[in-house]
């Protein structure tokens, strides 16, 4: 620093002295010196030539790194995904047995005594209220344990470390490196992903992060994914790794969805949303310990109860819909029947059914009924023993019990890996479609937010399908 640059500075130093007070000056100068004495402090080489770094900083060396950044990235994310699977067993299972073995056949009961017309009772009983109760036993759990163990990161301060890893790629897609966050957030709701989208600053980048998010694997889509691969992608390998195929196989598909968030994001901002990418401070904030109670109120509270309350409002129709096309009948079929002879041809070219196609159209409210309404249609379809009747989802204990029922459906190990696919690769429950309108107030992008990963699926299994039928 040259003597005129000192000058300079003193100069300016008495200058705000005279604007803004000596008490107030002296206490801001005292501050300043104490940070550039921290500063000093942490990295500057000290007289016995030792280099001092606060703890933060080797911890940053590590989980920054290009070497050990995203191992540990995908490490600590796999973790929380496999304690929110395994942990939600248990308390889906209780709600489980609560709601449909317990409260079900009471309600069922209750009707039967008060003389309540077969079709009330099965429109509210094995309609309405199925569905809110699948919803409920199949999506609190895993929220409830995703939601604060992923606010617990955040409070520690390692998700901006994951936002500094992958702010690169995210650049290099023309999208915003806070989309990483989001993106994480999807995994546990995509409805709660879009939410977040809001700590992106640009309206462009917020947009593209908007329209992706439906490509992170959603906790409504892990049990199907885990079950489809357990039963197929596991029988095609030897008993003993039978269980590390089928995990292999569902970390396949989240990491593909995570592809196709970067090559769309990649598309969108060359074509309809062409724009500079914008560039940010990210400041990395110290370590430090979580704050419990504010952790269990802003996941309960703030992200899981409001998510939950969306999903059982767009569910209970859906309930509804469903034992309708199932006890409504044109001629001697019902309606869902007819609807899967129609989409059984356009299922085929997909390496699909008609019974797929139907159950993904009355279960968009949830992702959490389409096992128990593939199940139901099924069964209706196919006229195997099963079930508790047309209109009433259901699942069952048995992995090799429910194996017997879509193999009777004239499933193969094509039509597992393709509806695995489109799992990934399909519209967004309405909860996330209704939050998507309400962030970007548009129906022109909620529409495309809905649609395009319709389209992705259909030319992703058609093309699958056809090389699989070639070979």
């Amino acid at each position: 620093m040259t003597k005129k640059n000192i000058e300079h500075i003193i100069e300016l130093s008495n200058e705000l002295r005279w604007q803004i007070g000596d008490d107030f000056h002296d206490n801001l100068t005292e501050g300043i010196y104490a940070d550039a004495a921290n500063i000093v402090k942490d990295s500057v080489h000290t007289e016995k030539g030792e280099k001092r770094f606060r703890l933060d900083s080797k911890i940053d060396k590590i989980v920054t790194s290009k070497t050990f950044g995203f191992p540990i990235m995908f490490l600590i994310l796999g973790v929380v995904l496999w304690l929110t699977i395994i942990g939600a067993n248990y308390p889906s299972s209780m709600l489980a047995n609560l709601l449909l073995d317990t409260i079900h056949p009471a309600l069922k009961s209750g009707a039967s005594s008060i003389g309540m017309p077969w079709w009330l009772d099965g429109f509210l009983i094995d309609g309405v209220y199925l569905a809110v109760a699948w919803v409920i036993a199949v999506m609190l759990p895993p929220m409830a344990i995703f939601f604060p163990l992923f606010t617990l990161l955040e409070d520690f301060g390692y998700l901006p470390r994951v936002a500094f890893n992958l702010d690169n790629l995210f650049k290099k897609s023309g999208a915003h490196g806070k989309q990483a966050l989001t993106m994480s957030m999807g995994f546990g709701c995509n409805a709660a992903g879009v939410v977040a989208t809001r700590i992106i600053d640009s309206p462009r980048e917020r947009l593209i992060a908007i329209i992706t998010n439906n490509f992170s694997l959603c906790n409504g889509r892990w049990p199907t994914q885990i079950l489809i691969a357990t039963i197929f992608i596991g029988a095609v390998v030897p008993s003993s790794f039978s269980s590390v195929a089928a995990l292999l196989s569902v970390i396949g598909i989240a990491v593909l969805g995570m592809a196709f968030m970067f090559l769309t994001s990649w598309a969108l901002s060359k074509t309809v949303l062409k724009g500079e990418v914008s560039t940010f401070n990210l400041e990395l904030p110290p370590y430090r310990p979580p704050r419990f109670w504010k952790t269990l109120y802003t996941s309960l509270i703030d992200r899981t109860l409001i998510v939950l309350w969306r999903a059982i409002v767009f569910a209970a129709p859906a309930g509804a819909v469903i034992w309708l096309i199932s006890n409504i009948f044109i001629g001697d079929v019902s309606i869902a029947v007819w609807l899967i002879d129609s989409f059984d041809g356009f299922g085929w070219l997909l390496g699909l059914n008609g019974v797929i196609l139907l159950a993904y159209i009355v279960a968009i409210p949830a992702n959490e009924i389409v096992i128990p309404t593939i199940l139901m249609l099924t069964v209706m379809a196919t006229g195997i023993s099963g079930g508790e009747g047309a209109g009433v989802m259901f699942e069952l204990d048995s992995m090799d019990a429910t194996a017997d029922i879509l193999k009777a459906g004239g499933w193969t190990l094509l039509t597992a890996i393709n509806l695995m696919l489109f799992s990934l690769l399909h519209n967004p429950c309405s909860t996330t479609i209704y939050t998507i309108y309400k962030e970007t107030k548009s129906t022109k992008w909620t529409v495309v937010a809905s649609v395009l990963p319709v389209i992705l699926g259909f030319i992703v299994t058609f093309l699958v399908a056809q090389i699989w039928r070639l070979f």
